[in-house]
C-alpha cells in the first residue's frame, strides 16, 4: 500500500489574515479558494517545491473544532537555511538565529511568544532550521 499526504488543515482565525501571510510572506501558492456557499470557505496553499498543501476554512464543523494556532510540529524540508531564512526575513517573517540541535535539525530562537514553531529537517548535503509561523 502507498499513502500519500496531500492536505493538511491549519485552524486561523482570520482566513484572509492568514492568507496574505501565506501567500505575500511566506511564498506559498494559492491553488483554491472557494465559497461553495453561505458561511463556508476552502482554501488551499502549497508550499513551493511541496506535494503536500495546507487547508484554511470557515463553516466547517468538524475542522472548527480545532483552535487557531494549535498546530504545532509541521516540518519544512530545505536545501539552503541560510538563503530560505534571509528570503523570509526579507518578506518580513520574523525568523530567529539558527541553531543547529544535532541529527540534522536546526531551529531558530522565537523571536515572539505568538508564534507556532515548525521544525525542519535537512535535505542530504543541507542545512536546516525551523520557522515560526504566527498563529493567525
Amino acid at each position: 500500500m502507498q499513502l500519500k499526504l496531500e492536505l493538511v488543515p491549519v485552524p486561523v482565525a482570520d482566513i484572509d489574515r492568514a492568507l496574505r501571510f501565506y501567500t505575500d510572506q511566506a511564498g506559498f501558492h494559492l491553488d483554491v479558494d472557494v465559497a461553495p456557499e453561505e458561511g463556508v470557505r476552502f482554501v488551499q496553499l502549497t508550499p513551493p517545491g511541496s506535494a503536500c498543501s495546507i487547508s484554511l476554512s470557515r463553516g466547517v464543523p468538524f475542522l472548527e473544532m480545532m483552535a487557531p494556532g494549535g498546530i504545532h510540529g509541521l516540518h519544512l524540508v530545505l536545501r539552503d537555511i541560510d538563503a530560505a531564512r534571509a528570503e523570509l526575513i526579507s518578506r518580513g517573517v520574523a525568523v530567529g538565529e539558527i541553531t543547529d540541535v544535532g541529527g540534522g535539525v536546526g531551529t531558530p530562537n522565537s523571536p515572539t511568544r505568538t508564534a507556532t514553531p515548525s521544525c525542519c529537517r535537512r535535505w542530504p548535503g543541507g542545512p536546516a532550521t525551523r520557522s515560526e509561523v504566527p498563529a493567525l
